[in-house]
Order: structure tokens, then C-alpha cells, then sequence
């Protein structure tokens, strides 16, 4: 029988937009930039939209519901994060991460029962939409800094209070899967033993750049607990396809010398075969079994068009050979179905 993420994520929903650009966290983008990406993207057909409170402090969340309100609620699927709660205040703590999104929220951590229901009911009312279809306990692992407390701390709070909050709320109809999103591997493996998750977002760890541990850790965990994945950040928040950063956090601008040296062989090899990295790296990601939707952020009407476009272009089987020959991927890594 076929895990309930994979009944859930049928195959219109299978490429996601995700909010991180909407929420303005890398450059300023105007209200109406943010319509017209939302636009281009529904006529383009995409039908999955990934956000999150954190986004912003509630940028991406109030600029998709606008959008998204409007549209039949039966024909997209809709995931947002819990475990963040944003708290009006004249100024926030955390400008400096959020410094183009204009928000006078400040960030309050809580992964208690009672911090779940308030945090689903607050994105219910910024996005204007009448219920959530996937919930993912948001950046519930070591990488994030804004921890109140130590990080271990905070997940045995998610596993007495948010875990089995979810799964009720799931059982009951409310929601219809949970899991974790996270940047690091360790979260899914815990959550897997200690929950029952339907799906978890990966980001940041499943890409032509870093894939290993994914690929041989994290995937027959979750395969062997019929727990499926979407697959985030597969461009390294843009750095695979030319962005000056790597990854999210306090130091995405201190690019690792082995991510940079690994970036310039890859692009070789896409040079030989005539190949766009960007459109290599979005289906490596997506091709993994494991994988029922690939999210991808976009911040303008264009950009959209480049992701949508990239999902669909033809790669040479060659390509992915070379790959494996040069040792740029892993040897049982999946690739895309090819076109000779």
C-alpha cells in the first residue's frame, strides 16, 4: 500500500514553489513582484506552495494567501512550518536575518502541543485559506542559531508537546501529514524513531554538491519507515547556480573552498555535454525515489519560468556518466530518466 504521502503528493504536485524569496530573505521584492511571481506560477501549473511563519516573520505567508485565497482550495496543495510563533513588537530581534522584509514581528520558539495549534491557526489567518494539507516542525535541529535553549532541550519539548499534537491532529482530519523540515539529517532519523511522520522536508541535502549522507544514511532510514521526502534547496539557496552565498545561516556568505572547487568541476562537465547546471542540479534532486515533490524558490515572474523550464529540459545520459566517472556523484546516486 502506498505510504500516505505518496497518495497525498500526486503527480501535479510533484514541483513546488517555496517562499523563502517571497519573504524577502536575500533581496527586497515588492508586493506586486511577489503577485506576479504567484501568477506566473499557477499559469505555468504549478500547484504545490511551501512557506513557513519564519519566512519574512510572516512576509511569505500574508503574500501567498493573497494570492492563494483566491484560487480553488482543492486544486493546489499547501504546507507550512510550526514551531516558530511570531510575536507583534516594534522591533525585531532578528533584522538582521530578515533585514529586507519590513516586519515588526519578533520570533518566539515554542514546539509544545499548545504552540502547534496557536502556530497553525495564526498561518490559517495570515494566508486567508481554510486549512493546511502538510505541517513540517520547522529547523528543529543543531544548525539553527536562535535556539532559547539547547537544541536537544528543544526537541524533547517537540516530542512530548508538537510530535504527538500533529499526529492527532492528522488522525482527526485537520491536517493531512506532518513530519519535520530541517537542513541537517540528524532530526529525520530521530523523528522517524520517535514519531510517525508521513513526510519530511530536506532541505540543502540532497544536491549535485552534497549528497552523500542523504543518499546513504537518511534515504534507506526512511525508505525502511515508508516516510517520504520533498526535497528543498537543491540549488544550495541559489549557490549552484551562480549565487554568491551557501546554504542558510549566519555564514551562507563563507562558501567552503571544496563546495567552490566542486561547483567549477561540475560546471565543466555541464559545459562539455551543453548542459545547464541549474536544470542538472533541480532534476538530480528530484529523481531520488524517495522524493514526492521538489521545492524550489523563486523571486520574480522569470525566475519561476527558469525552474518550471529547467524540470523539463533535455540532459544527455553522457552527462550523469561523467559525473559518476569523475567522481562528482556517488556511484548509486539515481539519475534522471535520460534523453540520448
Amino acid at each position: 500500500m502506498p505510504s500516505r504521502a505518496k497518495q497525498i503528493f500526486k503527480p501535479e504536485f510533484r514541483f513546488g514553489l517555496g517562499g523563502v524569496s517571497l519573504g524577502n530573505e536575500f533581496e527586497k521584492r515588492t508586493d506586486q513582484q511577489a503577485q506576479a511571481t504567484l501568477e506566473m506560477a499557477w499559469d505555468m501549473g504549478v500547484r504545490y506552495f511551501d512557506v513557513a511563519p519564519w519566512y519574512g516573520l510572516g512576509l511569505a505567508e500574508r503574500r501567498f494567501g493573497h494570492f492563494l485565497h483566491q484560487q480553488p482550495r482543492g486544486d493546489y496543495l499547501l504546507s507550512s512550518k510550526v514551531g516558530k510563533l511570531l510575536k507583534a513588537s516594534r522591533k525585531n530581534r532578528h533584522e538582521k536575518m530578515f533585514p529586507f522584509s519590513d516586519s515588526p514581528n519578533d520570533l518566539v520558539i515554542d514546539y509544545s502541543a499548545d504552540g502547534v495549534l496557536r502556530s497553525i491557526e495564526d498561518s490559517l489567518q495570515r494566508l486567508g485559506v481554510s486549512y493546511l494539507d502538510v505541517v513540517f516542525v520547522h529547523d528543529l535541529s543543531p544548525d539553527f542559531a536562535w535556539f532559547p535553549t539547547d537544541w536537544k532541550e528543544q526537541y524533547r519539548i517537540a516530542r512530548k508537546g508538537a510530535f504527538p499534537a500533529l499526529s492527532r491532529l492528522r488522525d482527526e482530519g485537520v491536517i493531512r501529514a506532518w513530519g519535520v523540515g530541517v537542513n541537517t539529517p540528524y532530526a529525520i532519523l530521530k523523528v522517524i524513531e520517535d514519531a510517525d511522520p508521513d513526510v519530511c522536508l530536506c532541505a540543502r541535502q540532497y544536491s549535485l554538491v552534497d549528497h552523500a549522507n542523504a543518499l546513504n544514511e537518511v534515504m534507506p532510514a526512511v525508505r525502511a519507515r515508508q516516510v517520504a521526502l520533498v526535497m528543498g534547496s537543491s540549488l544550495n539557496a541559489g549557490f549552484i547556480s551562480g549565487s554568491p552565498r551557501y546554504n542558510y545561516g549566519k555564514d551562507n556568505f563563507r562558501i567552503p573552498a571544496e563546495a567552490l572547487d566542486k561547483r567549477e568541476r561540475l560546471r565543466a562537465v555541464a559545459a562539455r555535454h551543453g548542459v545547464d547546471l541549474r536544470a542538472a542540479a533541480l532534476q538530480f534532486s528530484a529523481a531520488a525515489p524517495e522524493a514526492v515533490a521538489l521545492v524550489v524558490g523563486a523571486g520574480s515572474a522569470e525566475q519561476i519560468q527558469q525552474n518550471w523550464n529547467s524540470m523539463h529540459a533535455r540532459i544527455p545520459e553522457g552527462f550523469w556518466k561523467e559525473l559518476k566517472r569523475e567522481s562528482l556523484i556517488e556511484p548509486n546516486a539515481p539519475t534522471p530518466k535520460t534523453a540520448s
